[in-house]
C-alpha cells in the first residue's frame, strides 16, 4: 500500500531480480468485474472524476462537493455528521438526510438498508480511481433511489496509494488500498483509520457547559478477490466491514455504526459479435446506535432524552444485465436489458421517557420493504448525433410495519400500531439527444424516476435537541420529473460547460411541523419549551428551476477552474401541507460557487487555493430558521519528494469563517469547522 507496505511492490523488486529475459512478456491486469459506462451516459448531464480529483486525502463526499449541485445535508461532511444526516443529494432541490440520490460501487448500492444514507467511512477515496456523476432522474439501469441522480464509483484496479495525515485537534488518519497477486487470482486490500477529538459546533457567547466537541473513531476495511472466466469474463469476491463512533456536540450524546457488505459478480465486456453481460447478487448488514438528550435553556446541562440502543437492518440484491454494441444503419446500435431486486428489513429498539434516573418506556419499530423490477435501455450512434432511451417497470411494498411500546416496569404495551401492507408499480423512462458540433456539443434529455421510502422514514421517530421527528408508515413514494438541455465547448486549453433544468417532485418527502412546545402530543410524547414536533409527511410538490455551470482554463503552470450552480425551488403543500405553500425546501440552497485556482511553479511543487461560496438556506420547513450565507477559504500545498512520494500541508477554512449549520427554535447556531491544518505523507506507484 505504500513504496515500503505493498505487497505489488514486494513483487515488483522480486521480478526485478531476477534475470532478464530475452522475449518480452506482456502484463495482464486482472481488473473488477464490471460492466463499462453506458455509451447513452454521454447524452446526459454527467461530471467525471478522476483519480487527480481524488488525490488528495480528503473524505469521498467532500470530494464529491466539487461537482456543481452536489449538496450534503446541513453544510456539514461526514467527518462530523451524524449517520443519518450523511446522505447525499443532487441539484440542490431539496436536500435530506436520507439522500436522494444512489450511491453505488460497482454496481452494488452503498445506500444503507434502513436509512438510505451512507456511512462515508466504508470507503476511503483513495479506494476510487473515477466517479461518474449522473445528475437527473436515474431511470433505466439505476432504478429505485436515484431520484435526482446516480453517484457510480469505480473500485481501483492499479497503483497501489497510501496516505498518512496529522490535522489539529487530535486529527490523525490513515488510508490506502493496495494489491498483490495470487496464482492465477489478484487480492486488492483496502482500509481506513481516522481519529479526532473534533470541534464544538456551538461556541462563544452561545455555548454552555452542554457544548462539547464532535469527536471521532472511524476504522474500515475491504478485500476484493478478482479472477477470470475463460477468455473474456472476470469474477469478483468483495467483502467489507466499518465502524464508528462519534459525538453529538451535547455532554452525553453520541452515535455509534456498524456495517457489513458482501457482493459476489461475473461480468464480460460486450465486445463485436459477442454479447456483454453481468450477474450480481449482494447482502449489506448494518446496525446504528443513538443517545438523544435534551437541553437545559441556559445550555448548562443535558439530560437523557432517548436511547436508540440497536437498529439492526439486513438488505440484500440481485441485479442481471445483458448488453450488444453492433454497427447497425450506419451507425453504431448499444442495448441493454435488465432486472434488479432489493429487500430490505430492519427495525429500532429504544428506550425513552428518562424519569427519576432511568428510562421507564421501550419501543421497537420496524418492518420490511422490497422493490423490484426490469428495464431496457439502447442508444444509436451515427457520426455526430447520439440518439438514447430507456424504460423501466418496478414494483414496490412495504410490509410487517409494527410500532410497540411498553411501560419498563411492568411490561404492559403503552402504544401499538400496525401499518397496513402496501404496494404499487411504478413506470419511469429517460431519453435524450447529443449533437456534436465541432468545438460545441449540444444535448437535451427528459426523464422520470421514483424514491421509496426508507425504513428509518416509515417507521423511527428521533431527535434532535429537543426537536423531534416522529415517523409515518403511510408514507408515499417520492416521483420526479424533469427536463434538462445543456452545452458544452472546448477549445484549446479552454472548457466551458453549462445545463439549465426544470424538475418536479411529487409527494415528496419532507418533515413538517405540527407544534410548537412545551406541551404533551398523542404518540410523540411530551415536547420541551424549546423545541418543536415534526412530522415526516408527503407534502405536496417542489418545483425548481436550476442552473448548473463549470469552465476551466489552463496556461502553462497555472489551471483556473470555477463552478456554479443556482437553483430555485419552491413548495406546493397542496392541501396536506398549505402552510409550506410558496416556501424554499429546508437545506436547499439558491446558490452555491466555487473558485480553484493551482499554480505549479516547479515540476516537484504545486500550489492550490479553492473560495468556496453558498447563500443563505434553511433549517426548517417554514423558513423561520435561517442559516447565514457563508464563504470559506482552503489553500493546499504539495512538495513531491519523490516519483512515488509527496508531502502535502492544507488549511482548511483559512479565515477561520463561522459557517452555520444548524439552528434551534431559541435562536442558537451551530458552526461548522474551525480553521483547521493538516499535514500529510502520500505514497503511490
Amino acid at each position: 500500500m505504500s513504496s515500503l507496505l505493498s505487497p505489488g511492490l514486494f513483487a515488483a523488486a522480486a521480478l526485478a531480480a531476477q534475470p532478464a529475459s530475452p522475449t518480452p512478456v506482456e502484463e495482464v491486469v486482472i481488473t473488477g468485474a464490471r460492466l463499462p459506462p453506458l455509451v447513452a451516459e454521454r447524452a446526459y448531464s454527467t461530471v467525471t472524476l478522476d483519480e487527480a480529483a481524488l488525490d488528495d486525502g480528503r473524505r469521498l463526499d467532500e470530494a464529491l462537493t466539487d461537482t456543481p449541485g452536489v449538496s450534503l445535508f446541513r453544510r456539514t461532511s461526514s467527518a462530523a455528521a451524524n449517520p443519518t444526516t450523511q446522505g447525499l443529494s443532487l441539484r440542490s432541490i431539496a436536500p435530506s438526510g436520507a439522500g436522494r440520490a444512489l450511491v453505488t460501487l460497482d454496481g452494488v448500492p452503498l445506500n444503507d438498508p434502513f436509512g438510505g444514507w451512507v456511512v462515508w467511512s466504508q470507503l476511503p477515496s483513495e479506494a476510487v480511481d473515477r466517479v461518474d456523476i449522473v445528475r437527473g432522474g436515474g431511470a433505466g439501469a439505476y432504478g429505485a433511489g436515484a431520484l435526482t441522480g446516480a453517484v457510480i464509483l469505480r473500485e481501483r484496479d492499479v497503483r497501489d496509494v497510501l496516505d498518512l495525515s496529522l490535522a489539529e485537534r487530535g486529527g490523525r488518519r490513515a488510508a490506502g488500498w493496495g494489491r498483490i497477486g495470487v496464482g492465477p487470482l489478484r487480492l486488492s486490500l483496502a482500509g481506513l483509520t481516522e481519529n479526532s477529538d473534533g470541534y464544538t459546533p456551538v461556541r462563544g457567547a452561545d455555548a454552555g457547559a452542554a457544548d462539547q466537541p464532535l469527536g471521532l473513531d472511524a476504522l474500515s476495511g475491504a478485500i476484493r478477490l478478482d479472477g477470470g472466466l475463460g477468455a473474456r469474463a472476470t469474477a469478483s469476491f468483495r467483502a467489507a466491514a466499518w465502524e464508528e463512533e462519534r459525538g453529538s456536540g451535547l455532554a452525553g450524546g453520541g452515535s455509534r455504526a456498524s456495517g457489513q457488505l458482501l457482493s459476489l459478480t461475473a461480468a464480460a465486456a460486450p465486445a463485436d459479435g459477442l454479447l456483454g453481460w453481468r450477474v450480481q447478487a449482494w447482502t449489506h448488514g448494518s446496525d446504528l446506535s443513538n443517545r438523544f438528550v435534551a437541553v437545559a435553556d441556559d445550555r448548562s446541562s443535558t439530560s437523557p432524552a432517548s436511547s436508540q440502543d440497536e437498529t439492526p437492518a439486513r438488505g440484500w440484491g440481485l441485479n442481471a444485465a445483458v448488453r450488444r454494441s453492433l454497427a447497425w444503419s450506419s451507425g453504431r446500435l448499444e442495448w441493454e436489458i435488465g432486472a434488479d431486486a432489493r429487500h430490505a428489513r430492519g427495525e429500532t429498539r429504544e428506550r425513552s421517557r428518562f424519569i427519576g434516573g432511568a428510562f421507564t418506556r421501550s419501543r421497537v419499530a420496524g418492518g420490511e420493504a422490497l422493490v423490484a423490477g426490469g428495464y431496457g435501455e439502447v442508444s444509436w450512434s451515427a457520426g455526430p448525433w447520439l440518439a438514447t432511451g430507456g424504460a423501466r417497470l418496478d414494483h414496490w411494498r412495504n410490509s410487517d410495519g409494527r410500532r410497540l411500546e411498553r411501560d419498563l416496569a411492568t411490561g404492559l404495551p403503552t402504544l401499538e400500531l400496525s401499518a397496513p401492507d402496501r404496494d404499487g408499480y411504478v413506470a419511469s423512462g429517460r431519453a435524450a439527444l447529443r449533437r456534436d458540433l465541432g468545438d460545441w456539443v449540444l444535448r437535451a434529455a427528459g426523464y422520470t424516476a421514483f424514491r421509496p421510502p426508507t425504513l428509518n422514514e416509515l417507521h423511527r421517530p428521533f431527535r434532535v435537541g429537543n426537536d423531534i421527528t416522529e415517523a409515518n408508515p403511510a408514507l408515499e413514494p417520492e416521483r420526479l420529473r424533469g427536463l434538462e438541455v445543456g452545452a458544452s465547448w472546448r477549445s484549446g486549453a479552454a472548457t466551458l460547460d453549462a445545463t439549465v433544468f426544470w424538475n418536479e417532485i411529487d409527494d415528496a418527502i419532507v418533515n413538517v411541523t405540527l407544534a410548537q412546545g412545551p406541551g404533551t402530543f398523542p404518540v410523540a410524547g411530551f415536547v420541551p419549551a424549546d423545541g418543536v414536533l415534526r412530522q415526516r409527511m408527503n407534502a405536496g410538490t417542489i418545483r425548481a428551476l436550476g442552473l448548473e455551470a463549470e469552465a476551466g482554463w489552463r496556461s502553462g503552470p497555472i489551471e483556473v477552474r470555477a463552478a456554479l450552480a443556482l437553483t430555485e425551488a419552491e413548495v406546493d403543500g397542496g392541501a396536506d401541507a398549505p402552510q409550506l405553500t410558496g416556501l424554499r425546501p429546508a437545506q436547499a440552497p439558491e446558490l452555491s460557487a466555487l473558485l480553484a485556482v493551482a499554480w505549479t511553479p516547479a515540476e516537484r511543487l504545486r500550489l492550490e487555493g479553492r473560495l468556496r461560496l453558498e447563500g443563505e438556506r434553511f433549517e426548517d420547513d417554514l423558513n423561520s430558521r435561517v442559516l447565514e450565507e457563508a464563504a470559506t477559504v482552503d489553500l493546499r500545498g504539495e512538495w513531491r519528494l519523490t516519483d512515488t512520494a509527496l508531502l502535502w500541508l492544507a488549511a482548511e477554512n483559512l479565515l477561520d469563517a463561522e459557517v452555520e449549520v444548524s439552528e434551534t427554535a431559541s435562536g442558537v447556531a451551530g458552526l461548522g469547522a474551525p480553521r483547521t491544518m493538516r499535514l500529510g505523507l502520500r505514497f503511490g506507484l
